[in-house]
């Protein structure tokens, strides 16, 4: 008997002595496959140019078989930083990527694109960004640190057309991945971001979840991408779009964004810099402030798109726009929060602005959108729930129920008609005032209202709904 319990005794301490030696290999593992920019030269200082330390950092994670690249608490003055293949770029903490300014010409050159631009230039080049990747797998971007945009290009709405031969400028992008999968962009704060603060273009399954964004172009851009979630951000952009999905012609060819989760976000149109230093003041009405959107590049179009628990505040409305030949169709919007409405609450509209090879012959075409549970207060007098489709070619199958929306109101009779979409960008502050205050409809084939209720603020002298070319119309309550 005092044998075998001297034996069990001895098992017991040989199996904590194994136990023991599985973690510390398992931690100097770990240890193995956490590069540190300090130790590839990075200062951290804010003076020294410290991209390349951590593109040395990230090559010699790569050649050890991928792993995590580590920014502890520091400023890094940095130009183009190339993410590749399983390697998490993390940022502690304390932890800033500060934009170096463009005349220390620390960014790497936009690639040749090699065929007619269709596409507006920040959708066309990507290589001049501050941090990006393409055709690389398993890349993130992660810690509770903060990208500084400061050096990057500024831009305004003037610039951000067909830029042929170039990108638009030096430092374009904060974030610019391309033909990417597995992706991940968890709780870093970007501040100034450039033409986009982060476009991913043709990346298959990614999330973006955690973020936040104070910019002055747009926040997130989805562009022809699939499998993608965009969960737990906070986005303001006073001068451009939040969260906005795209299909344009980057990819030479037409291309579906589809398969997208957009949910529990927060977007804003707050004064740059006011959402991150708390003080939150309103931008003034801009051509666009804010606002989750879908368009306007559609080559390919949108499909299977689900938008659901989010609230925006002093931004425009929510916008589905399909004007490039493409399809758009299954989307579906739940329990959405608007507050101080720029322009519209709800837009919706096909068009035939065809930015796209010539020999297309495609319509735009739009159909099963189903728009639930939406509170929108302060609307702006402007226009009203807009839904538009083309003569001969209607949206098919728009559903909204369970909405109420309060208008400011004080709008005059409009007397002469709405335009016609037809070639022309398709934004509502160029088009006029709608004819109805509430809801204008037209060339529309099943529209289904239940449970939707306009308020006015003071006398508005526009019937609250017209409805044009609409038939298999359903109208309750």
């Amino acid at each position: 008997m005092r044998n075998f319990a001297q034996l069990n005794i001895k098992g017991y301490k040989m199996k904590r002595y194994l136990l023991l030696l599985t973690c510390l290999i398992s931690l100097a593992a770990m240890a193995q496959s956490i590069y540190n920019v300090r130790d590839y030269g990075a200062k951290g200082d804010g003076k020294t140019l410290d991209s390349p330390a951590i593109n040395s950092a990230i090559e010699a994670c790569v050649a050890g078989g991928g792993g995590q690249v580590l920014l502890p608490a520091g400023t890094y003055l940095s130009g183009s930083i190339r993410l590749k293949s399983n390697v998490d770029l993390h940022l502690m903490a304390g932890a800033t990527i500060l934009a170096a300014p463009g005349e220390m010409k620390a960014y790497d050159e936009s690639e040749v694109f090699g065929g007619p631009e269709y596409q507006d230039g920040g959708h066309t080049y990507f290589h001049n960004s501050l941090i990006w990747a393409e055709g690389q797998h398993n890349v993130s971007i992660t810690g509770q640190g903060c990208i500084d945009g400061e050096g990057l290009t500024k831009h305004d709405t003037e610039k951000a057309g067909i830029v042929e031969g170039g990108s638009i400028g030096t430092g374009d992008k904060a974030v610019a991945l391309k033909l990417c999968r597995n992706v991940t962009i968890r709780d870093i704060t970007i501040f100034r971001g450039g033409h986009f603060a982060i476009i991913t273009t043709g990346c298959d399954i990614g999330t973006i979840d955690n973020v936040t964004i104070d910019t002055n172009r747009d926040g997130i851009d989805i562009d022809c991408c699939k499998y993608f979630t965009v969960s737990n951000c906070k986005v303001n952009t006073p001068n451009d779009d939040a969260i906005v999905l795209k299909s344009s012609y980057a990819l030479k060819r037409p291309v579906f964004c589809e398969h997208i989760l957009i949910t529990n976000c927060i977007v804003t149109g707050y004064k740059l810099g006011t959402f991150l230093d708390g003080t939150y003041v309103p931008e003034k009405v801009n051509w666009v402030c804010g606002r989750i959107k879908l368009g306007t590049e559609s080559n390919g179009g949108y499909r299977n798109i689900t938008i659901s628990n989010c609230t925006c505040m002093w931004s425009s409305g929510l916008a589905f726009e399909e004007v490039d030949q493409g399809w758009m169709e299954n989307i579906v919007v739940d329990n959405i929060s608007l507050s101080h409405v720029h322009h519209y609450p709800i837009y919706i509209t096909t068009g035939c602005r065809n930015r796209g090879p010539k020999e297309r012959t495609d319509v735009s075409s739009a159909r099963d959108i189903y728009i639930n549970n939406v509170i929108a207060d302060d609307c702006d007098s402007l226009a009203g729930i807009i839904i538009t489709g083309m003569e001969g070619t209607p949206i098919k199958n728009v559903s909204l129920s369970n909405i109420r929306i309060q208008y400011r109101g004080g709008g005059q009779e409009v007397d002469k008609p709405y335009r016609e979409q037809g070639t022309n960008y398709p934004e509502p502050r160029w088009a006029g005032p709608t004819p109805a205050y509430g809801l204008f409809a037209r060339h529309v084939d099943g529209l289904r209202l239940r449970n939707v209720k306009f308020e006015l603020m003071r006398l508005d002298e526009r019937p609250d709904m017209i409805l044009e070319d609409v038939i298999n119309d359903d109208i309750e309550r």
